[in-house]
């Protein structure tokens, strides 16, 4: 499996966070209390050459789950935990970008987790009310005292990430290294969930010029190209709210009509679509059965041109 590469700081001294294309999401498998099938699970990621995992403060209990994996597999030191918190609903609604619950947040999860560091930590959410400022001064504490190595900001837009690391340079401080919206073939009509953010052209063309890897959520769109779904499927109303529009089911036919030609799925395309941008980028995917997880390891084999990728996103009208 390839790797991309984030900045971190390791024993106050730079270093890099190696981490799999693929990252491993926390999905409702981690939130039943079956740790065997946690265990075939992980294994089978590791086994294929995974190596990063992606849970939130705010997943119920998904981090005492991997914490508990992480324990009884003694495999701390060979794994990349992501990790995020404030968010505005947890516990309470309410804005929670602030240095107290930053702090908070980070301290519960390392106890969670059963680590004393965490290699990524990601704020959630953003609150454009607050000033930059504070709120990278109170990650910084975090990454001097060695309980996060890498900082970086889930649906944050790309002009307030950049506001971030203007700041932190000015300060000689540590910046975001990496950001994690929301990426893939299939555009979000509206946001899928309340603050949450996808990558349009803007941010694309941001990423492309500063080379900051991406880490996408969503990155198959809930399932959009699974084969699940059709313009005349309306029973899952998230779906339909969100990704039903004539632009993706024209991104839908494309991608069908590209997998044919390379012996893929449609899924499968989907992912490779964000793995081969002109930037680094990895895929959070949401496998709950092995054959799930099977068949986005193998959508990392399927190449894409960039003429490929311009037409499925339907930016040219020919290969």
């Amino acid at each position: 499996m390839k790797n991309i590469r984030i900045e971190a700081v390791v024993d106050g001294k730079p270093a890099y966070k190696s981490v799999s294309q693929l990252i491993m999401g926390s999905t409702d498998f981690l939130r039943r209390d079956d740790m065997d099938y946690i265990h075939a699970m992980f294994g089978a990621f590791l086994e294929a050459g995974g190596n990063t995992f992606d849970t939130a403060h705010q997943y119920g209990g998904c981090e005492q789950k991997i914490g508990r994996w992480l324990e009884e597999t003694g495999k701390r030191a060979e794994v990349v935990i992501m990790t995020k918190g404030a968010h505005p609903n947890d516990p309470e609604p309410g804005n929670r970008v602030a240095p107290k619950f930053i702090h908070r947040d980070v301290q519960e999860s390392l106890e969670r987790l059963r680590t004393s560091y965490v290699d990524l930590y990601a704020l959630h959410r953003d609150d454009p009310s607050v000033e930059v400022g504070p709120i990278i001064e109170a990650l910084n504490e975090h990454v001097e005292a060695g309980r996060i190595h890498a900082i970086g900001a889930s649906n944050w837009s790309h002009e307030r990430i950049q506001a971030a690391n203007d700041y932190a340079k000015a300060h000689g401080l540590v910046g975001f290294t990496f950001s994690s919206p929301n990426l893939s073939l299939a555009k979000c009509r509206v946001p899928r969930w309340p603050g949450s953010i996808s990558a349009g052209q803007d941010m694309i063309a941001w990423h492309r010029a500063n080379g900051l890897p991406l880490l996408s959520w969503s990155s198959q769109a809930g399932g959009f190209f699974s084969g699940r779904y059709s313009p005349d499927n309306l029973q899952d109303e998230e779906m339909v709210n969100v990704y039903y529009t004539p632009e993706n089911w024209e991104r839908y036919r494309r991608a069908t009509e590209l997998a044919q030609s390379k012996g893929a799925s449609a899924i499968q395309i989907a992912l490779a679509y964000v793995l081969h941008q002109t930037f680094p980028t990895a895929a959070l995917i949401g496998p709950e059965t092995l054959p799930e997880l099977q068949s986005s390891i193998r959508g990392m084999s399927y190449e894409l041109t960039e003429s490929e990728i311009n037409w499925l996103d339907l930016v040219a009208d020919h290969i």
